[in-house]
């Protein structure tokens, strides 16, 4: 299949309308309790008018003190009901599905931030970060699910549990990371517990059409990509999740690892048997031959980020024209805002180096 204009169904609720998703993308923007921002709110629900198949918000932390940006979303509290509620409204009125992610920042929760010492599944000196002790892990995982069931009371369509990019869950797959002696470290069985617990809780609490994802990511912070390759095989084959969302930074890029290097990341991904579960990868999509070229490769569906911050109705771009791609960077802050980026999400879109113009001149030559 590589029409990106047919619909997906999932095991679980309201099928897709076509193959395009929003990524999760982190924006600094929302209240410092965790409440919804008026910004945040117009930021998302601009991309569901923009033709979005589903709508995910940024990672919101599932703890308080699992906070790792300033301006986090939270889903860690019936106190942060209303505002979820309201964006979940107003994104399936404008015709997509909604989603969260849960989040948990672990030993990347910056401690001036939360004010405490970071924790992950072991000690960290990097980061200062303390180990959790086996209570802990087990009240985590509670958490993770008791976050699930409030962003249904909420109205959302479903979550997705964020196990990527070296945050809690991620610490936990990593085996430089993770050197726990209980039943949560040593084995790769016992490294990925965590994460099967918490979509199990999540499956036993919510609906019969709540739907759930998981994201992973295949490299970096430890991970190894035999390992990644057979958790991505594990959760596929359960066949209780309805997506498998991959981020890859760069979708066609060669794995790091040497004895993986001799075809695109992706690739190694698209093989697995995934039953009714799709499979979905982001990474420099920036244009309607990309979306197409992930499908070709065996891909359900594209996740969009740099796309979307660029291109609000990325998706009605490229049916009115499949060669659209994503206008040249840098881009002004005013373009930025035009696309309804904050002033807080636009400085923080400033640290992605080549992406905000800079001065007088690169703003003229934009």
């Amino acid at each position: 299949m590589t029409d990106l204009f047919e619909p997906l169904s999932f095991a679980h609720g309201a099928p897709m309308k076509n193959r395009f998703m929003l990524a999760p993308l982190t924006n600094c923007q929302s209240h410092v309790d965790g409440t919804l921002s008026d910004e945040e709110f117009s930021w998302l629900t601009y991309r569901a008018t923009g033709g979005f198949g589903l709508v995910m918000s940024c990672a919101a932390h599932v703890q308080k003190s699992g906070q790792a940006f300033p301006g986090q979303l939270g889903s860690f509290s019936d106190e942060l009901l209303p505002g979820l509620s309201r964006l979940a409204a107003k994104i399936k009125a404008e015709g997509a599905l909604s989603s969260v992610q849960l989040h948990h920042g672990g030993i990347r929760c910056p401690s001036d931030l939360i004010g405490e010492a970071p924790r992950g599944p072991s000690e960290d000196a990097d980061t200062g970060a303390r180990a959790l002790a086996t209570e802990e892990v087990e009240e985590l995982v509670e958490d993770f699910i008791a976050a699930a069931v409030r962003c249904e009371k909420a109205g959302f369509d479903g979550v997705e549990i964020h196990g990527a990019h070296g945050y809690i869950l991620c610490a936990f797959l990593s085996p430089e990371l993770n050197r726990r002696t209980d039943r949560y470290g040593g084995s790769l069985e016992n490294r990925t517990r965590i994460i099967h617990e918490i979509v199990d809780g999540i499956r036993a609490r919510t609906g019969a059409n709540f739907q759930l994802g998981l994201r992973l990511s295949p490299e970096r912070f430890g991970l190894r990509m035999t390992e990644q390759i057979e958790v991505a095989r594990q959760v596929l084959a359960r066949g209780d999740l309805d997506y498998l969302d991959m981020s890859l930074w760069d979708v066609f890029k060669a794995p790091a690892e040497a004895e993986f290097a001799h075809k695109p990341l992706i690739d190694w991904f698209m093989d697995i048997p995934r039953g009714e579960t799709r499979l979905g990868v982001a990474g420099k999509l920036m244009s309607g031959a990309d979306c197409r070229r992930v499908l070709e490769h065996g891909a359900d569906f594209a996740l969009i980020g740099r796309g979307a911050i660029l291109h609000h109705d990325f998706p009605k771009r490229i049916a009115a024209d499949a060669d659209f791609r994503s206008t040249a960077l840098p881009v002004t802050r005013a373009y930025l805002a035009n696309e309804r980026l904050s002033p807080t999400f636009i400085n923080y879109m400033n640290n992605w180096k080549g992406f905000v113009a800079q001065d007088e001149a690169e703003e003229a030559a934009v």
